[in-house]
């Protein structure tokens, strides 16, 4: 009677400590390969975790060992044997190698284990993945992501999506992306705040959460052309409302990534103790405050003008968590900002600043919530009706106070990692000069 050999199971790296002792079958990519004597070891990655492979010669086939002596960075593979805690292996774990079967042998693989620069790296990007670094930051980058929602999820926000497509500019003209949509005109959107605010008519409270587009000619290392945005909007909430809103959800994801994260920031060698200092409540500077400070520290600005970014540098570095600045000119910020009563030069709004020079991560303000005001608004800022006579309607029918923020994704994810470039926060990022992978 034949004896049936079954197969050891298939398993993922992050799940070997549950298999100690047992013979299990891995599959991934070989990160690198060295011998010694007569031992060989296969260090590979799945997407989970590492495994250092272990291939005693005296132990396997001849045809084992030659395979395995003929790996190559990023071959494909699978690997059977016997689970074994280790913890100076990477990854904490060791296979004793019986089995190996090879999926592709690589050959002259463009990442080598040299120093390589940016430029060159961005140009590989789709391979650039693969590396250590670029796993923990977009490890980071989702659990950032389920933080967020999970926040607004628990707080009573409605997820509603906005569309890309728009029919009208959000932030300004100057920075839309135009396509042809049938017989007319169609943008990428800037934002989907208009369109949350008509949900929040409905909804109370909802936030949006997808792709924007700004077409600015800049190079600097804080942006980019298509970035991500969380935009909550609730009805009945005003100007002080939604700065709580704020430092609450922005201390509380900041935390949540701590918990969950200690082993990719310690990758990125990130000082987290500059993060744990971030709790509510949050400082607050007026604009006329800021201005001062930054008139008396030198910088060439006048009222009325926005800020740039040593402006934003120089005003956050005082303080060890993010700070609001409030009360802008209505002259430099959006149309649909409500103006102050108490003071029409100024809107109710504020611009949230990151620490340690990463600037603004979320612009908020409350809402114009008067119709004739807001037209008025629009004129004031030649936005035209047309095309807009939906997003009046909101305050033609049953119009309140209400207010809501967008908070840029690639930022804040800089900010948490401690990146120098928002370009190795997005998986593939788009920039001025990179369309390409």
């Amino acid at each position: 009677m034949d004896t049936i050999v079954q197969e050891p199971p298939y398993v993922r790296l992050s799940d070997l400590g549950d298999h100690v002792g047992q013979r299990v079958t891995v599959k991934g990519w070989l990160t690198h390969h060295r011998s010694k004597g007569k031992i060989a070891f296969l260090v590979v990655r799945d997407g989970t975790g590492l495994v250092q492979g272990v291939v005693f010669r005296p132990d396997v086939a001849e045809e084992l060992w030659q395979k395995a002596e003929a790996l190559t960075q990023e071959s494909s593979l699978a690997l059977s044997g016997v689970v074994k805690a280790e913890p100076r292996a990477p990854g904490g774990f060791e296979l004793a190698v019986d089995g190996l079967c090879v999926f592709q042998l690589t050959q002259d693989f463009p990442i080598s284990p040299k120093e390589h620069g940016v430029d060159f790296l961005m140009g590989y990007r789709h391979l650039w993945l693969r590396s250590k670094r670029q796993h923990a930051i977009l490890k980071v980058r989702a659990a950032i992501i389920r933080a967020m929602r999970g926040w607004m999820d628990r707080n009573g926000f409605l997820l509603v999506d906005a569309p890309i497509l728009t029919p009208a500019a959000c932030e300004g003209t100057s920075t839309l992306f135009e396509t042809d949509y049938f017989d007319e005109k169609a943008y990428l959107t800037q934002s989907g705040q208009l369109y949350a605010e008509a949900a929040a008519m409905a909804f109370g409270k909802v936030y949006t959460f997808g792709p924007t587009f700004r077409a600015e000619k800049s190079k600097t290392r804080r942006h980019l052309t298509e970035f991500w945005m969380l935009e909550p909007e609730a009805a009945f909430a005003d100007h002080d409302d939604n700065l709580r809103l704020q430092e609450q959800f922005v201390a509380g994801v900041v935390q949540e990534v701590l918990a969950n994260c200690r082993e990719e920031l310690a990758i990125l060698e990130r000082d987290v103790t500059r993060l744990e200092a971030v709790q509510a409540p949050f400082p607050r500077l007026t604009y006329d405050e800021a201005v001062r400070i930054l008139q008396e520290a030198g910088h060439a600005i006048q009222w009325g003008d926005d800020f740039g970014a040593p402006d934003e540098t120089l005003l956050a570095e005082r303080f060890d968590r993010p700070v609001f600045v409030t009360h802008y000119p209505r002259q430099c910020k959006a149309f649909y900002m409500k103006v102050d009563p108490a003071r029409p030069d100024v809107v109710r709004c504020a611009d949230l600043l990151a620490p340690e020079g990463y600037g603004e991560i979320i612009g908020g303000s409350q809402r114009e919530d008067d119709l004739e005001t807001l037209r008025a608004r629009m004129a004031e800022a030649g936005v035209p009706e047309e095309g807009m006579e939906w997003y009046l309607d909101l305050r033609r029918y049953g119009s309140v106070p209400h207010s809501g923020f967008g908070i840029g994704l690639e930022r804040t994810v800089a900010w948490i990692c401690g990146l120098e470039h928002v370009r190795e926060t997005a998986p593939f990022p788009r920039m001025l000069t990179r369309l390409h992978p």
